[in-house]
């Protein structure tokens, strides 16, 4: 309680961080793995087919209209089969762009974190050997004065460090499973192209 107040409210925004990094993490890797097994549901629906239409597609896709996966195979149910092959391609490929703001939506945060905490626990550091010397230069300064500006500092520089540590761990975590998905969304774009071009001959 005592290192809390003589932080100058350091701790308690380091205390925010953790949360807020906590509670990134914890959604979006619910969120990715969501997407994830979906992706991985639509290579293997398509892997049963030598070639898909309307048919074949329509009902899975009525199953989740909403996955990032699904907004791919939507585009090529709507896609016109009087235009090329090329033009199909590129269509899919652009639906695979579109979804990648939603698959890597808010690791920005975590990016941030990992940056922010060890500069605030710097900061935190220099405000408890401040609160320190300034302790020490007064003549009458209790020992409870110098050895708490000490400890600001000491948990500050550990705050920060565990805060940053632990976003890079699932900050990387992450960021492996959104190339992971990218990646998915490619290969059904590509799988789509090869199961479909029976109509464009």
């Amino acid at each position: 309680m005592q290192a809390t107040q003589t932080s100058g409210g350091i701790l308690e925004l380091m205390t925010l961080l953790l949360l807020v990094a906590l509670v990134v993490g914890i959604e979006r890797m619910l969120a990715l793995s969501r997407m994830q097994s979906q992706c991985d549901g639509w290579v293997a629906e398509l892997k049963k087919h030598k070639e898909v239409d309307a048919a074949v597609l329509q009902p899975r896709l009525n199953q989740n209209p909403t996955s990032p996966a699904a907004h791919v195979v939507a585009v090529a149910l709507a896609h016109d089969l009087g235009d090329t092959l090329d033009h199909f391609s590129n269509l899919l490929e652009e639906a695979v762009m579109g979804q990648a703001p939603r698959v890597d939506r808010g690791l920005w945060v975590l990016d941030t974190i990992v940056t922010l905490a060890p500069l605030l626990g710097l900061l935190g550091t220099i405000v408890g050997m401040f609160n320190t010397f300034q302790a020490l230069s007064n003549p009458g300064g209790a020992t409870q004065q110098v050895t708490g500006g000490v400890g600001v500092a000491l948990l500050s520089t550990a705050a920060g460090l565990f805060i940053a540590v632990l976003g890079l761990v699932a900050f990387n975590a992450l960021n492996q499973r959104v190339r992971l998905i990218i990646h998915q969304l490619e290969r059904i774009k590509l799988m789509l192209v090869n199961r479909m071009v029976a109509h464009y001959r």
